[in-house]
């Protein structure tokens, strides 16, 4: 009996602290919030249209289609792409001897720009233009054609042939000819016969001008009267930053490069 009582006494207690902290909290209305009109909504983008449904993607397994991704660096690549590009980060790290490394030293854009202008000017006659030429000979009964024309000369035999007979007035030599070993010495011979050369980017715009697909050489060994000037100005051009350079580029080496990026 005593024991209740007392328990009996705790609760009244309790329930008479319950009501006076009841008494000093103020009761706060609850409000019954209602949905905003969609047009009214705050989240809203300026200048999205609120009929329209926005439709986020899923790009989870089963989902949506992947977007196309750059996948070159995966991609297994040709036999020919590789090997360029193992050959030219060998280039990179090898130490190149001087006699390699001067095809790396090619002729600046606005003169190699010029130099091309000119040298299309006389451009050899194609197969279908010589059997034209040759007809009109039989047609009119001629033997001979007149006076030889004025053209690019063209083949590594022909070239060096000329440059021996010290007849070629500018010699222009391809950076990219593979094996190098066909013009590595070309550049030393015109050195030694005084004659001016020069090296350009491309085989294949030699090959241009002289209706093939590639050409290692072409020179130049008259112009007409009206070119000469332009001639003589790729000529002091040339001599400067090739043949006045000679004991410059003949100790000049490269290759040696050992930063991270020419593992690449």
């Amino acid at each position: 009996a005593e024991v209740s009582t007392q328990s009996t006494l705790e609760f009244q207690t309790f329930q008479h602290y319950i009501k006076q902290i009841n008494f000093i909290m103020p009761k706060v209305k609850r409000v019954k919030k209602t949905a905003a009109a969609p047009v009214a909504s705050a989240k809203a983008k300026k200048g999205a249209n609120p009929l329209i449904e926005r439709r986020p993607k899923n790009f989870s397994i089963g989902g949506d289609i992947q977007p196309k991704r750059d996948l070159r660096r995966f991609v297994k690549w040709p036999k020919y792409v590789r090997l360029q590009r193992q050959k030219k980060t060998l280039f990179q790290r090898l130490k190149v001897p001087p006699s390699v490394n001067q095809f790396t030293m090619t002729l600046d854009k606005s003169t190699a720009t010029s130099l091309f202008k000119l040298m299309r000017k006389y451009k050899p006659e194609t197969a279908a233009e010589k059997k034209e030429r040759l007809r009109s000979m039989a047609e009119a009964e001629k033997t001979e054609s007149g006076k030889k024309p004025v053209v690019v000369k063209y083949g590594l035999n022909h070239v060096t042939g000329l440059i021996e007979k010290k007849k070629a007035q500018l010699v222009v030599i391809a950076h990219d000819v593979d094996p190098i070993e066909l013009v590595v010495w070309l550049p030393a011979l015109c050195r030694k016969m005084n004659v001016p050369y020069c090296i350009v980017k491309g085989k294949a715009r030699l090959g241009q001008l002289v209706h093939k697909k590639t050409a290692a050489a072409v020179c130049l060994t008259a112009v007409k009267p009206e070119d000469k000037n332009a001639l003589n100005n790729l000529i002091s051009t040339v001599k400067t930053n090739y043949n006045d350079r000679f004991d410059e580029i003949r100790k000049t080496r490269g290759g040696g490069n050992k930063e991270n990026s020419s593992f690449y």
